[in-house]
């Protein structure tokens, strides 16, 4: 103080800043101050409070350490989106084939409430199933491709849901949660590892042609730094809106990028800090490499005509080749150190997803003509590649379907028990885990649930699913809640 005035020799606000100018830019500095007054007072300090160690906020794609040793890289996720029938799949049920067009109430029990509530009689599968490869596994006729490397995977029978319904059940799979807003499980594995590949997103999502229920906050960031939600390609067509600029706009566009930087930059150095701010320059300035590497990704012309063949790319049925295409371009993606990669199903005219309420046969037939070839082609090709020990595929929808019929011909949701499988790196192979009762109705044996599922995900990874956490509304949140359990049965 001089004379009763503030002394504002040392101040960056100007000579002529007055008392007023000097508390405005200050003030939150005053409740910075004040916070952390708190927190001491408590043992806290306010680095802590986010639940990373080293005590951070990470808000950039830098690779960072592992929590120990990780036995895979990446991911890609098959989202079998609608529910795939566990008892038409991989999970067989003779009890099913002795009961059927008997009353399920009387044969089975107590049947729990149907999304319909439109039950009709025991259903047997229209699919027979055989024993498979060396291990001996069943799986149905439905899928003759994934038979055939039944001795790569780990089949999961014992899989729940919390959620009878699929945009709450698609949340839950994705985020761990059945509510609208949470991170996605490739924002974490983006938030705790970072990326191999500054090119391109750490997480990225391969379209065929239908956005799952949720749309596409099933890969938001949610409360975790912008820079790692997922970004969506298409297929085919056009990767992405804008993506490939003319030569005569190219010097245009860099004047505008460096201009809108150095804008960004004179903001953040006035504000201080501000995530929004900092994720949409790292953002931008991924987006001008992505002009470059992302049509060289999704350019197939390199790839062998047997590579080719043997993913269904000369396939007659259209949906078989959309999906070959996005099988090979997340292969792709693996190559160059994506973190994490997602496939959504082809859209197929006529067939609402796996969501088979009716006209089993003909939805799920369909379906699995799309995608079996093309999710078998992947697994050998990651093997005779070398990549399958540091890659994890995850194939699964979002819950099952019931062992009696909805109308005569369909089955419901059935979130109590359902299958699924994974292959890769750090697993055991050509062996199933749980057990579902004898109508393939309820898991009975080693219950699994979806935070299970993600905390064996993320071990996988080298993370620690009860240390990756990020302080969101006074409370250190992550994937896996407060629940889950790494299956360690399954693991190598």
């Amino acid at each position: 103080m001089k004379n009763g005035n503030i002394d504002m020799t040392n101040c960056n606000c100007g000579p002529y800043a007055s008392r007023r100018h000097f508390l405005k830019a200050s003030s939150m500095g005053f409740g910075s101050l004040a916070m952390a007054s708190m927190l001491a007072d408590q043992g806290i300090a306010i680095a802590d409070t986010v639940g990373q160690n080293p005590p951070r906020i990470f808000n950039d794609l830098t690779p960072r350490p592992s929590h120990f040793p990780a036995k895979v890289k990446n991911v890609i996720f098959l989202f079998m989106e609608g529910g795939v029938s566990q008892v038409d799949s991989f999970d067989p049920k003779p009890m099913l084939d002795k009961y059927h067009g008997q009353d399920p109430h009387k044969a089975i029990g107590k049947l729990e409430k149907t999304q319909f509530a439109n039950v009709g009689q025991v259903l047997k599968s229209p699919w027979k199933f055989q024993k498979r490869g060396k291990s001996g596994i069943e799986v149905s006729d439905l899928f003759p491709h994934i038979g055939g490397i039944v001795d790569e995977i780990v089949v999961l029978r014992s899989m729940t849901s919390n959620f009878p319904e699929h945009t709450s059940a698609n949340y839950f799979i994705h985020s761990g949660t059945g509510l609208q807003g949470r991170p996605s499980m490739g924002a974490w594995v983006g938030y705790g590892l970072g990326t191999e590949n500054k090119e391109l997103p750490g997480f990225m999502i391969l379209n065929g042609g239908r956005i799952p229920s949720g749309g596409l906050d099933l890969y938001s960031n949610g409360f975790l730094p912008a820079t790692f939600q997922g970004s969506l390609l298409n297929a085919n067509g056009t990767p992405m809106a804008n993506i490939q600029a003319a030569e005569s706009e190219k010097k245009v566009q860099g004047g505008k990028r460096d201009f809108i930087r150095r804008m960004n930059q004179m903001a953040l150095a006035q504000s201080g800090p501000a995530d929004a701010l900092e994720s949409a320059i790292r953002n931008a300035e991924t987006a001008a490499r992505m002009q470059t590497s992302v049509p060289e990704l999704v350019d197939l012309a390199g790839e062998s005509e047997a590579t080719k063949k043997m993913y269904g790319l000369d396939s007659e049925y259209e949906p078989t080749r959309v999906f070959a295409r996005q099988c090979m371009i997340a292969r792709r993606m693996v190559e160059r150190g994506v973190r994490f990669v997602e496939l959504t199903i082809p859209a197929i005219d006529g067939v609402d997803r796996w969501d088979a309420h009716g006209s089993l046969v003909d939805n799920h037939g369909k379906n699995a003509r799309a995608m079996d070839q093309s999710c078998a082609a992947l697994v050998k090709d990651l093997k005779e590649r070398g990549l399958l020990d540091s890659t994890l595929v995850v194939w699964s929808g979002e819950f099952g379907r019931t062992p009696f019929a909805q109308g005569s011909d369909g089955r419901d949701h059935n979130e109590h028990g359902f299958s699924m499988w994974m292959a890769g790196g750090g697993l055991k192979r050509g062996m199933t885990y749980g057990m579902t009762d004898e109508w393939g109705y309820r898991a009975v044996d080693k219950r699994l649930e979806i935070h299970d599922l993600h905390a064996t995900i993320l071990h996988l990874l080298g993370l620690d699913h009860t240390r990756l956490t990020f302080r969101f509304g006074g409370r250190d949140l992550r994937l896996t809640d407060v629940r889950g359990e790494v299956i360690k049965d399954i693991l190598a």
